[in-house]
């Protein structure tokens, strides 16, 4: 019994890292297609914008500000949540770092999907692993719990991270829209299949 406690407490972990990973990666790669970025870089990158922070900062910045909306949500914090505070706006800085060009309109848009993808299936992958949700997360997740389909709760969060990003002056583009109605079905599609919760 202790063996598969330890089992499911291992892929419990796993799975946070490489879910938190991921979207750190994908947010990274929304940023270098320069094709206008997800709802959530269109506010770190307003953030930034007025601010001495990095992109990555900035989104350590919010994760920490976002995480006080769960208290009328009645979300409670774990260890996923720290993780997804320090972990994915470091992540991002390390691959935006790297200096990724993506020279041509297909390229362009083959980063801008493969985003979608690391993002919408790296919330699913922790979210799923049941160690607490991330900040903007426990948001969606609060949200489910008062009724709404989790697909629809993030496609809500994001549209409005995208609007005040964009007020902030944080880049928009065709890509932004894509983005924000996309990542939320990618979340309803994979999250059954890491749902330990």
């Amino acid at each position: 019994m202790l063996d598969l406690n330890m089992a499911l407490t291992s892929r419990k972990v796993i799975q946070v890292l490489v879910g938190t990973t991921l979207i750190g990666t994908g947010v990274a790669l929304n940023f270098s297609s320069k094709l206008g970025l997800g709802p959530w870089g269109v506010f770190h990158e307003g953030i930034s914008l007025n601010t001495n922070l990095t992109f990555g900062n900035a989104i350590i910045a919010t994760g920490i500000f976002v995480t006080l909306l769960w208290i009328p949500l009645k979300q409670k914090p774990g260890i996923a949540t720290l993780v997804d505070i320090f972990w994915i706006g470091t992540v991002a800085d390390l691959v935006i770092s790297l200096d990724l060009n993506a020279e041509t309109l297909v390229l362009k848009w083959i980063f801008v999907f493969i985003g979608i993808l690391c993002i919408g299936s790296g919330t699913a992958i922790y979210v799923g692993a049941d160690m607490g949700s991330g900040p903007r997360d426990g948001v969606m997740v609060g949200l489910e719990s008062k009724g709404l389909k989790i697909g629809m709760a993030r496609n809500v969060i994001e549209v409005t991270a995208l609007t005040l990003g964009w007020l902030l002056g944080g880049t928009v583009g065709l890509s932004s829209v894509v983005i924000a109605i996309s990542i939320g079905p990618v979340v309803q599609l994979v999250i059954p299949h890491f749902d330990l919760r």
